[in-house]
């Protein structure tokens, strides 16, 4: 049964805005570090993909230009841990997955060890000194089964198994665990409404109750204890309904509505702040330099 409790969509209120990304993007990968949003590649407006690099000052509102990421991206993946940003895979300007990964340390970026088979389209997040890559497509455009976790300490990449396979997913983690959450199997007229969670050192997944409405193209980020979910795109357009999963109590319940629903997006999350950046306003390609934030109670 799902667990879901009541309503609070209200078209947008709480939310804030703030000042957009200098070049209107979507499939971007973003991350937060040192309470710097930082936002890397995706598709510009003219189909092009980007090694563009901005990062979001959230103290000053402000954006400023980073060195461009070493090779052109869309759909990567990205997470942050200790004050550095990591960014891994997506499509490169051929249109075939890559196997790249780079970290973002003192301003610059840095190539770590390659991927050990491509990815696109899948999600990044970080348990304790490792950094886990699930989901996406691999180099012959299938769905991957197996999920690969980098050791930040050795920079050794391993194999594990990965969660249901479906790419435009998003992932987070949280006291160890690594959640999946949403995705597609294959266009956006086939989204889910998975939720998965994983303890890595178990190398398996189980399956939570599942988010209220199913979304792929989504973005998903920790905030105060809880798993929130925004974006994503459907036949319907895209999709403005947030929620957020309480683990403690493994209960849902629906925040006010994004202002501008967006696909493509990256979110993050400080203290008890969610953050929505850029993403294509309308399915398909679209781009958008909106960055909007939600308090999370």
């Amino acid at each position: 049964m799902l667990a879901f409790v009541g309503l609070a969509a209200g078209g947008g209120t709480g939310w804030q805005r703030h000042a957009p990304l200098p070049e209107p993007r979507t499939e971007v990968a973003a991350a937060i570090a040192n309470g710097t949003i930082v936002a890397v590649g995706g598709f510009e407006s003219s189909g092009a993909n980007s090694a563009r690099a901005d990062a979001y000052s959230i103290a000053d509102d402000r954006w400023r230009r980073l060195p461009n990421l070493p090779v052109a991206v869309d759909h990567a993946a990205a997470a942050s841990a200790k004050g550095k940003v990591y960014v891994v895979g997506g499509y490169g300007a051929d249109r075939r997955p890559l196997r790249t990964a780079f970290v973002l340390q003192s301003g610059r970026w840095r190539a770590l060890a390659r991927l050990p088979e491509a990815r696109a389209a899948a999600a990044a997040a970080i348990a304790g000194d490792v950094l886990h890559v699930v989901g996406g497509v691999d180099a012959r455009r299938e769905l991957a089964r197996v999920a690969f976790a980098l050791d930040l300490r050795t920079g050794r990449w391993s194999r594990l198994p990965g969660p249901t396979p479906r790419e435009h997913l998003a992932a987070a983690a949280s006291n160890g665990l690594v959640y999946a959450l949403g995705g597609r199997r294959a266009g956006y007229d086939t989204n889910v409404a998975l939720l998965e969670v994983s303890r890595p050192a178990a190398r398996s997944w189980s399956r939570l109750p599942p988010v209220p409405s199913a979304r792929g193209g989504t973005g998903a980020a920790f905030v105060a204890g809880q798993l929130v979910s925004i974006g994503g795109e459907e036949p319907a357009g895209t999709i403005a309904s947030v929620f957020a999963y309480a683990p403690r109590d493994r209960r849902w319940r629906r925040l006010a509505d994004l202002p501008t629903p967006r696909h493509g997006l990256g979110v993050v999350a400080q203290r008890d702040r969610v953050y929505a950046v850029a993403g294509g306003p309308r399915p398909g390609l679209t781009t958008s330099g909106a960055v909007e934030s939600l308090r999370i109670p």
